[in-house]
C-alpha cells in the first residue's frame, strides 16, 4: 500500500533513486512517511493526499524521555484549516521569514516543579529557543521541536540563530503533566 500509485511517497522525485540504491532505508523511510500521515490525519485532520514529501532529516534523540523522533520536511497544499484532537496542545503558525529573523530567538529559563526537580536533580534549566508573537499570542519553540526546526533551517537556509550566551533571557514553568505526556508546558 506504501508504494501504491497514487500514495504521496511515489511523487516524490527521490523514491526510485531510493528505492534502488538504497532499498532498506527506502523501506524505513516509507514507513516514516506513512506513520507521519496517519498520525497527521489522526491528531489534526491533515489531508495526506495534499501532503507532497521533500525529504527527510536526521532523528532526533528526545533529552528526557527514550525516545527518538524521525522528522520528515513535507509541504501541504491546498489546506489552511487544521482540527487538532485532544492529543494536539494546539497549531502554532509561524511565517518562515520569522524564524530567520536573529531578534526573535533567545534563552528559555524552565522552572520545574517540584516532581520534575526530584527526577531530574535540578530546579531550573537554560534552552535556546524562538519567541514569535502575532498580536497578543506569544509563542516559544525550544527543546525538541527548537531542535527540529533549527536542523531544517541550517540544511534549507544555512541558517543558525544567535549564540545562546548573547540572547535575553525569558523564563517559563514546567509542570509535572509535561512529563505524563500531557504538554502542559505553563507558559
Amino acid at each position: 500500500m506504501i508504494t501504491l500509485p497514487g500514495f504521496p511517497m511515489t511523487r516524490w522525485p527521490h523514491w526510485s533513486h531510493w528505492q534502488r540504491h538504497h532499498p532498506a532505508a527506502a523501506r524505513r523511510l516509507s514507513l516514516f512517511f506513512a506513520t507521519g500521515l496517519r498520525e497527521g490525519f489522526e491528531e489534526m485532520r491533515l489531508n495526506p493526499f495534499g501532503v507532497k514529501l521533500i525529504g527527510p532529516l536526521p532523528p532526533e534523540r528526545l533529552r528526557i524521555f527514550r525516545r527518538v523522533i524521525y522528522p520528515l520536511v513535507g509541504w501541504v497544499s491546498r489546506q489552511k484549516h487544521f482540527h487538532p484532537n485532544r492529543e494536539v496542545d494546539r497549531v502554532v503558525y509561524i511565517p518562515l521569514k520569522s524564524l530567520l529573523e536573529p531578534a526573535h530567538y533567545a534563552c528559555y529559563r524552565v522552572q520545574y516543579d517540584a516532581r520534575i526537580r526530584r527526577k531530574l536533580n535540578r530546579a531550573s534549566q537554560d534552552f535556546p529557543c524562538f519567541r514569535y508573537e502575532a498580536g497578543a499570542e506569544s509563542e516559544v519553540l525550544w527543546g525538541a521541536t527548537f531542535r527540529i526546526v533549527m536542523t531544517f533551517l541550517e540544511i534549507a537556509f544555512g541558517f543558525r540563530p544567535p549564540p545562546p550566551d548573547t540572547l535575553p533571557v525569558i523564563s517559563g514553568k514546567l509542570r509535572g503533566g509535561y512529563l505524563g505526556g500531557r504538554g502542559d508546558s505553563g507558559k
